[in-house]
């Protein structure tokens, strides 16, 4: 399929293109304080999770809505959660973030926790958020992790989502690559604060035997992989033979030549947490699909200067994309087939 080509208007400053820096700059520098209110919205199985709603809200019933869906142990307290929530906040958006199961202040109920195909309880929150909000124009963004899950969520429902549009960012859409590519090199760091982070939640369940998991504390501290984590907690959690087939069947990827509703993809092709030409090993995306591939921005980063401080490409480029949204629709033609924007040099 032959790609029409636009391109992306992200550029990194001199001297900080590195992606590792650009991964890591929005960790160093200030982002929005926001207010919020907390809701834990009750699940069919006996579980929750926790929303963080911005505050104040639009009192109007019919005021525009965007759902934001975070990366693996993220949070609202995410750097880029922050920053998008509060960009769709100042332009009149209702904006609420969904924290997958035990990534809010409480633990969840339930002896499982979440992956990157879990696509269950954000379907039950559109859901809900279509019976609340009926008249609403509802746009959904998912980030790393919450990117791949949402993705694969528009693929399987097809039209039948409450959702005007989706907006994915930096989603590891083939996992098995993506685990991979995290055990190599510099990327061993983000794969041992990850591995860290999903130890220390599982830990005290595996102590008090909350877990249905042939596994104690001394075989979770040998784990030195995300695979390995994959492997001895996530598949056996969630009903997967293994690691290979728990990627297999939660990857996103293969899934983008079936995507109906319009779909913004954003992604570096130096994201190191993934394998460089990502894309060239995927299906075609569909008409429905919009990627924009810029040559830098790292993992989550595309820091840009602006003036004289450097800021979010990420929040320019979804007020750019909500104004568009709320103003007339998508801000492509999805009749033409997919477009593949490449930026930088």
């Amino acid at each position: 399929m032959r790609h029409r080509q636009r391109k992306a208007d992200f550029v990194a400053p001199r001297g900080l293109s590195n992606p590792h820096v650009q991964t890591l700059l929005p960790r160093l520098l200030p982002y929005p304080r926001l207010a919020r209110d907390i809701e834990n919205l009750e699940l069919p199985d006996g579980d929750f999770v926790e929303l963080n709603w911005v505050k104040p809200g639009p009192a109007a019933l019919d005021a525009p809505l965007f759902v934001l869906f975070h990366g693996l142990e993220g949070s609202f307290r995410s750097p880029y959660a922050r920053w998008l929530l509060d960009t769709a906040s100042r332009m009149g958006w209702r904006a609420v973030l969904m924290h997958f199961r035990g990534c809010g202040s409480l633990p969840n109920r339930l002896p499982r926790a979440y992956h990157s195909g879990d696509t269950a309880d954000a379907y039950w929150l559109i859901s809900e958020l279509s019976r609340r909000y009926p008249k609403a124009l509802k746009v959904a963004a998912g980030v790393s992790l919450g990117g791949n899950m949402l993705l694969k969520l528009v693929a399987e429902q097809g039209g039948g989502l409450d959702l005007a549009g989706a907006i994915i960012v930096s989603a590891p859409l083939d996992l098995a690559a993506c685990a991979e590519t995290l055990h190599q090199g510099f990327a061993r760091v983000y794969e041992r604060h990850l591995l860290n982070a999903l130890k220390d939640k599982v830990a005290p369940r595996l102590d008090r035997g909350e877990l249905p998991l042939a596994l104690n504390a001394e075989a979770l501290a040998r784990i030195d992989s995300l695979r390995g984590y994959d492997d001895a907690v996530t598949a056996p959690l969630h009903g997967f033979r293994d690691a290979g087939d728990y990627y297999r069947r939660a990857s996103a990827g293969r899934l983008l030549g079936e995507i109906e509703l319009p779909t913004l993809i954003l992604h570096a092709d130096d994201d190191p947490f993934m394998p460089a030409g990502l894309y060239e090993r995927l299906p075609p995306p569909s008409d429905a699909v919009r990627l924009e591939i810029s040559h830098h921005g790292g993992h989550v980063g595309f820091m840009e200067r602006r003036g004289h401080r450097l800021q979010p490409w990420l929040a320019r480029r979804l007020a750019g994309e909500l104004t568009c949204w709320a103003d007339k629709g998508p801000s492509w033609p999805t009749i033409a087939g997919p477009r593949l924007s490449r930026s930088g040099s």
